[in-house]
Order: structure tokens, then sequence, then C-alpha cells
């Protein structure tokens, strides 16, 4: 089935549907992709024939060879339909590599089965303009989201569990059953015991010779239940997890508590995948998970329970990025899969890396971040800049003609419904008033010093007047260029001259810097983003957060950068505030620290990490062909 109705594309030829153009796609061998990129068979482990994981040792290969140019690809603030910001990172970089002869990787996250099942749909691209195989990339993929799933259980039972024998033992019987001794009388810490020990500043290695007051501060850990954040979570949007009692059982002696499910996405533990730079950078931060206090006051880690080690050992293999094609052969990688709205919203550090020392001093790395340029595009420069070292030289910032008269006033926007006709007919005014949100958008990219390209994801239903009023605006506003793009209907060849533009842009000088600097006070770097990027005139903290940034800055977590999670509906916290909002206040209603990831997230207004699903799913559509044993419905 055709459609040439609803989505992009700058004429009315039909395009098939996007699970139809992936599966008629003719995919080369994943290893003929790698040798292609300049990756060797050892340092390729492949997952059928379509699909592998990359060796961390081709960086170490590659370490003293020159990186490629960065190019970071935003957007304006989106409709609930998005505006196809991964279609036009994957479109960009087929033009790149497929079109204009430049050696290119398409660097993006792994997607939730969540949206896949939900509302959303997919996140491989569409149209012309994919990562292929597009099932494997939405669903199971290589696994890496089920081993995130089983690593963050695992510590939610430890600490039910450490809960449990405290309550029933007394200090000695706690020590004797995590330090047995053997039947000569001997006694063993096990490694990460004794990083416990180090913690507590016990310099003692050997059980036996603890005194008494060493053996209780090392057994016990007396968590304050009422500080537990850490919570379980699920790759399912599932609402009826979002608030849950536990511990009903018989044999749990009452020790019943309150707690929820998160969307797997929502991990702390997907944050640090994102963020970290290798094994043994993975270990140290999953140990210094905090998942709140003791009565003390003092912050218990995931180390502390004794389970850094066993959650490192679930997620050994997922440090390997996930190497995928795109339609014309150019290749991607697809690693970690943090939100925008309630993470940072980016993809791995390590398949930047990668990525940046195979294309070389004349190649390009496109990284995708999520949502609009307010969220994961200022965590990309103040969160993931940060920790990887690495500057971009180019942001594009993806428009669409629909959103922007959306910002202007128009109808309002519902996924699952037919569009107003004043976003299928020419409305030059409401074009006008929503380039407000462009115009935003393209400050706050300059806010960091980088030139901006600003590419126009063209629909169909799109005029030649209200593109070039956008692409007015938009070089006004400071862009370096804006260019209407049809990669949706014609794959890299629709991108071709925004391809060009960027290459251009990539050699434009840059003056790169960061939004606040770490020693500024959690506050101040808060106020700090909602003045510079938001717009907003001020910040509002509920006692909650009063509480948490006053305790954060008594643990020492107070230098860790700022993620917020708030709506991507509005620059502002409020998703009926539409366009370029100012002279709002910004109710911060409680902070959570993410010390293994390296941030702290403040929640701003009303935010679940457990989305639910609509009254009519995706999974309405999804099948499968038991004959040919093809998905089918899959968008």
């Amino acid at each position: 089935m055709a459609k040439t109705d609803v989505g992009p594309g700058g004429s009315s030829a039909p395009v098939p549907r996007d699970i139809d153009i992936a599966q008629s796609a003719a995919l080369l061998p994943i290893g003929q992709v790698a040798a292609k990129a300049g990756i060797l068979p050892q340092e390729l482990e492949s997952y059928g024939r379509y699909k592998a994981k990359v060796s961390l040792a081709v960086r170490d290969r590659l370490r003293d060879a020159p990186n490629g140019k960065y190019i970071v690809v935003t957007a304006i603030t989106p409709t609930p339909l998005g505006e196809g910001k991964t279609t036009t990172t994957v479109g960009l970089s087929q033009a790149i590599g497929a079109h204009l002869g430049k050696s290119v990787f398409t660097c993006i996250r792994q997607p939730s089965q969540g949206p896949t099942f939900g509302i959303k749909g997919g996140a491989a691209g569409g149209g012309y303009s994919q990562i292929i195989p597009m099932e494997d990339l939405n669903l199971h993929l290589t696994g890496d989201i089920h081993a995130i799933t089983a690593a963050n259980n695992l510590l939610a039972a430890a600490i039910d569990a450490r809960l449990l024998h405290e309550t029933a033992q007394t200090d000695d019987a706690l020590f004797d059953r995590l330090c047995p001794p053997g039947k000569d009388g001997s006694r063993r810490f096990s490694p990460v015991m004794l990083r416990r020990l180090r913690k507590l500043g016990i310099r003692g290695t050997d059980p036996n010779g603890l005194t008494s007051e060493e053996r209780s501060r090392f057994a016990r850990l007396d968590i304050d239940p009422g500080t537990i954040t850490w919570r379980r979570v699920i790759d399912t949007s599932d609402r009826a997890l979002r608030l849950i009692t536990i511990g009903q059982g018989p044999e749990e002696k009452g020790l019943t508590r309150v707690t929820g499910f998160d969307i797997t996405a929502a991990s702390e533990i997907m944050a640090i995948l994102a963020l970290t730079t290798g094994l043994a950078d993975m270990r140290e931060r999953l140990g210094r998970v905090v998942i709140g206090t003791n009565r003390a006051g003092d912050a218990v880690t995931a180390d502390d329970l004794g389970v850094g080690g066993a959650m490192t050992v679930l997620m050994k293999d997922t440090v390997m990025p996930n190497l995928l094609q795109t339609l014309e052969g150019t290749p991607a990688f697809v690693h970690a899969g943090p939100f925008g709205n309630i993470a940072h919203g980016n993809s791995s550090i390590i398949a930047d890396q990668i990525a940046l020392k195979l294309v070389g001093p004349e190649g390009y790395v496109l990284t995708e971040s999520g949502f609009g340029a307010d969220m994961g595009m200022e965590k990309f420069f103040d969160i993931k800049c940060r920790y990887s070292g690495l500057i971009p030289n180019c942001v594009v910032l993806v428009a669409t003609i629909r959103a922007l008269k959306m910002h202007g006033g128009g109808p309002k926007v519902t996924a699952g419904q037919p569009l107003h006709p004043d976003y299928t007919m020419e409305h030059l005014g409401l074009v006008e008033k929503g380039c407000s949100n462009l115009v935003k958008m393209i400050q706050s990219a300059r806010v960091f010093g980088i030139p901006v390209v600003v590419a126009v994801n063209r629909f169909a239903h799109d005029t030649a007047a209200e593109i070039d009023l956008v692409r007015k605006i938009a070089l006004h506003a400071g862009a370096h260029e804006a260019v209407a793009t049809n990669h949706w209907a014609e794959g890299g060849r629709g991108a071709v001259d925004l391809g060009r533009a960027v290459i251009c842009a990539c050699e434009l000088p840059s003056r790169f810097r960061f939004l606040y600097p770490l020693d500024m006070g959690i506050k101040q770097k808060i106020e700090t983003i909602v003045r510079e990027i938001y717009g907003g005139k001020g910040v509002e903290y509920l006692p909650e957060a009063e509480q948490k940034i006053e305790l954060y800055t008594r643990l020492g977590f107070g230098n860790l950068p700022i993620c917020m999670a708030k709506t991507h509906l509005s620059v502002s916290h409020d998703p009926s505030l539409k366009g370029a909002p100012a002279g709002f206040t910004v109710p911060v209603r409680d902070l959570r620290a993410s010390v293994g990831a390296g941030f702290l997230y403040p929640l701003l207004g009303t935010m679940s990490t457990m989305p639910g699903l609509p009254t009519r799913p995706g999974y309405y559509d999804i099948d499968l062909d038991t004959e040919t044993g093809r998905v089918v419905g899959l968008s």
C-alpha cells in the first residue's frame, strides 16, 4: 500500500509504507558494510547476516588517527507526530556518503519497544531514508535493552532483600552471613566488599581482624526506605505499574513499600551506557549508582549492596556499538537509547568516538539528539560533550512547516487524528508567527558557539512561499543556511543540497563553550538553563526539591551537570505554551541524582517516567506472516 497524503516529500508520487521499503531493500552482508567502513574482521561480532557488534579494539587501533567532522542533529519543538529528525539524519547521511562521495557514519539511539507498540512507532527513519533491518532495530536488536532491564532489576531486588535481612538479623549475624567462616575459621572479603571497606575508611582486609565496631559499620547498611529512589523497569508502556506496593507476600514480614516501574529507557543504567567510555569506566559508574541514603543521611550505592560487579557482568556486551546500514549502504551505529525528556536523550559516546576515527579527517559523523534543541541538544553539549571531550562542528536543526504552523497558533495536532486543513493549505501568517520557535532554537544553538544549518523536512502540502519565508527568517536569526529537503521520498538524492550546506558549515570557525561551569551551584545551573535556553524568568522550588538540593550539595554531588526532565512539547515546562513563550516561572517539584551516569535531574511540572498506552496502540497493526516469517504492520 502506498501513501501520498500524510508523509513528507515534495511531490505527490506514491511512496510505499516504511516497512515495505525496508523489506524490499537489498541488504549488504554486515561484514561487507564493516569492511568498507574500515572495521577489521576480528573487530566484528556478528548477530546474523545483517547486524553486528563492533569491538572497542577498533578505537584502540585508531587511537592516534585524527577525527572526522562531528555534526549533531536536533529540531524545533515537535508536534506529537514528530518532525522526522531521525529520517533527516539518515537522509543527510545517505546524501553525504552515497551521493557526495564522502566517508560518513550515522549514530542514533536504539528505540524503546514502548513507543514501538504504543503510539509513536519505531525510530529507524522513514520512507527512503531508513536504517535497516528496521524490524531488528525496532525490536530486540542485539539485546542491549534486555541487559539493562536485567541489571536494573537485579539492583532493585538487592535493595529489598537487604531491607528484609537487616530487619531480621543482628550485626554479628549479618557479618557471619556476609563473610562466612571456612572449616579452618578463615574468612575472606569479595572484591566488591573491599570497595565498601575503602569507602568506610577501614584499612583491614582480613575479616577476622576487624573490630566489633568495624564489623557493624561494614555489615549494616541501615537504608532509610523513605529515601529509596531506585525503581524497577520494563521496556513496555504499562501505566498500571507507575505506582505499586511491593512486599505483600506472606514471607516478607510485613515489609511493604510503595514504589513503581519506569520504562527501561529512563533507567540510569541506560544513561550510563550512553555516557561510558569503556568497560572499566562502566564498572565504576555502576558501582557508584546511588539508590538512597541510610538513616544517618549518607549515600548508599550499588557497591555498598555488593551488586556493582554483577551488574557489570550483565552489561559487558552492551558497551560494543551495534552496526547496521542505511537503505543506501552507508554504515550506522545504533547504540543506547535514553529518552530525551526524562533522560539526556543521546546515543553513546563510544559509538561517536569509534565513528569519528573510522571516517578520518575528511569524513563526517552525524549523531542525533532527542526531541527539540532545548532538550537533547542542550544535554548533548552540557552533559555528553563534557564527558566525551568531543566538540561538534555543526548543528543541523530540523523543522517542518506543519510544526511551525502549530507554534503559530494552528489547531491542535493529535496523533492518530486527521490534520486540520490549516496544515495542508498555504498559511503564511501561521508560519511566520510560528517561526518564533525556530528563531529561539537557532539562538540556543548559537549560545554554544556552533554554526547552524536549518533543514526544512518537506511535506507534500508545503508551498514554495512557505519554505522561502522560513529560509529568510532562519538566515536573519543567524543560521548559516536553511535548505528544504525531500529525503523521505527521494532518499539521499533529496538531501544533497542539505549535505553541501552542512559540509560548508563544518569548515566555519566555531567558539564552543558550555552553558555553565560545573562549580556553579545547583540552583544557579538550573536557573541558567531556564533563562538562557527556555526563555523563562525564574524558578520556583517546591519543598521536596529544596530538601534534595540541600542533601545533594551536602553529599558532594553539587558539581554534577544538570539534566532537566520536562515536557518535549514546549520550550517551557507547560506543553500548552507554544512558539517561544517568555516570562514564565518553572516549577521544580523534585530532584534526583544519577551519580553513576553523572548528572542531577530536576523534575519540572508533571513528568511521568512510565508512558501509557492509547485506546488504539500500534500493536493492533503488528503481526507475523507465518508463511514467510516476515513482520507486518511495524511502523
